[in-house]
């Protein structure tokens, strides 16, 4: 698999606030890949290639405030990013599969609910659809912590607690092109904002949501109590399939490519021979 292919040209999806970034690549049934809070669109740098070596027009956004999209929204979060999903999804052409990572993963929960019309299957990768259960103190520090003026260092020191048991290859480069993502004018605070997103319009979502549905969950997860219970709970709400991936923890199609792109591409021919 070829992850060093020339860039694709970035796109712009023109919202109220501000501009979405994105890029096309390849023919055939869409599916639009979404990183979670913190991260740039090139997390799906192992997945994106099997896809479109699979058939698939494979798009790959920026959430707001993060790499080459706009710091100008006034919103951010799981239903601002759900609406960037849906415009994105009719600006292209749908119905697609949604790859959502994370807190993204709210997001695409929240459109196959609202917009069903829209939204072929959707791919929970490490997926944030409730709130986890929190003390008021370690909200308390992880809001200090993620504020403006620390969230760059805070991230690059938790970043790797996230990357538990296998790392990819470019881990060290990989971190460092976030980090300094990060860095630039407004981003950091774009950041912080995002971190204060609330999944509990997605948790609601969840039993309007009739779209197939793949949990892909690495079982090293820290983010999770109990990640492989987390995702056969999230699994049984929507009727779908789990993926519990070994040595790998909140970035399982990056970290282990050689389990993951497979199902997802799996899926993702399933899906749509079935549409």
């Amino acid at each position: 698999m070829n992850t060093n292919a020339a860039p694709s040209s970035v796109h712009n999806l023109h919202r109220e606030d501000g501009s979405i970034a994105y890029t096309s690549d390849g023919d055939g049934p869409l599916v639009v890949c979404v990183p979670g809070m913190g991260d740039l669109r090139s997390s799906y740098r192992y997945l994106a290639p099997a896809l479109r070596t699979a058939g698939f027009r494979v798009v790959v956004t920026d959430l707001r405030g993060h790499g080459d999209s706009d710091t100008t929204f006034g919103s951010y979060g799981d239903e601002a990013t759900s609406g960037d999903i849906a415009a994105l999804i009719e600006h292209l052409g749908g119905p697609a599969i949604i790859v959502g990572n994370s807190m993204a993963a709210g997001s695409a929960v929240l459109v196959a609910a609202e917009r069903p019309e829209l939204v072929a299957g959707l791919v929970l990768v490490g997926p944030f659809v409730r709130d986890p259960e929190t003390n008021p103190f370690t909200r308390l520090l992880t809001r200090v912590l993620m504020a403006p003026q620390w969230a760059a260092a805070s991230w690059a020191a938790y970043l790797p607690k996230l990357y538990a048991g296998a790392k990819p290859d470019d881990f060290d480069a990989y971190k460092s092109s976030v980090v300094k993502a990060m860095r630039a004018t407004g981003h950091a605070k774009a950041f912080s904002l995002t971190t204060r997103t609330s999944h509990r319009a997605a948790e609601e979502a969840l039993p309007r949501v009739h779209a197939s549905t793949l949990v892909v969950m690495g079982e090293l997860d820290p983010d999770f109590p109990d990640a492989p219970g987390e995702a056969r709970w999230i699994a049984e709400q929507l009727h779908g399939d789990v993926c519990l991936v070994p040595d790998a923890a909140h970035y399982p199609h990056s970290q282990r490519p050689d389990i993951v792109s497979p199902v997802i591409v799996a899926f993702a021919k399933s899906v749509f021979a079935r549409a």
